[in-house]
């Protein structure tokens, strides 16, 4: 009987067997991938909706919701277009968690969508595509125009210090909702 010299237990079984275990071993390696993904996938879908913006605040999911709800609400909707890695981005949504107010004019008065990704509504980038830029849609749908930051090349853009100004265009989408209707 001939036993292998030192080869241990692989050398011991045959080509075919040794297959077999390479096969398993990279079932069992892509299993474990699969699984890590779609841990990943249930996380991110589970992610807040409110971004950091606000956790007191009820956020929507989608434009079309948005829209929907302000009609039912007759609330309007503040929109807000930012990139999770753009300093200005970041810098906006610390000033803008920050300032009681406008978190209690947000909870209360507002319907609210916060969005990563362009939404396909061209009314919403009048002047372009560029974040942050914060945009106000009446229950009519009715993109306002009029009310807009102070930058004028960038008309719907706030900066960290700005907060008074947003939170002024914010009473004023109140006060012109209740004027208009």
């Amino acid at each position: 009987m001939n036993k292998p010299h030192g080869g241990g237990f692989f050398l011991s079984l045959g080509r075919g067997a040794m297959l077999r275990w390479v096969v398993l071993a990279l079932f069992i390696s892509l299993c474990a991938i699969a699984e890590a993904q779609n841990k990943k996938k249930v996380k991110t879908a589970t992610a807040p909706l409110s971004r950091g913006w606000g956790k007191n605040i009820k956020w929507v999911k989608s434009y079309e919701e948005g829209l929907s709800e302000s009609a039912k609400s007759q609330k309007p909707l503040m929109v807000i277009h930012h990139l999770d890695n753009c300093p200005h981005s970041k810098a906006l949504k610390e000033a803008f968690v920050a300032d009681k107010s406008i978190q209690k004019m947000a909870k209360d008065d507002f319907i609210m969508l916060n969005v990563v990704e362009e939404i396909g509504d061209k009314h919403l980038a009048p002047d372009g595509y560029y974040v942050p830029r914060i945009l106000f849609v009446d229950p009519s749908q009715a993109v306002r125009a009029d009310i807009v930051g102070k930058y004028g090349e960038r008309l719907y853009t706030y900066s960290p210090d700005e907060m008074e100004l947003l939170a002024a265009n914010m009473k004023k989408v109140k006060l012109l909702l209740h004027s208009e209707l």
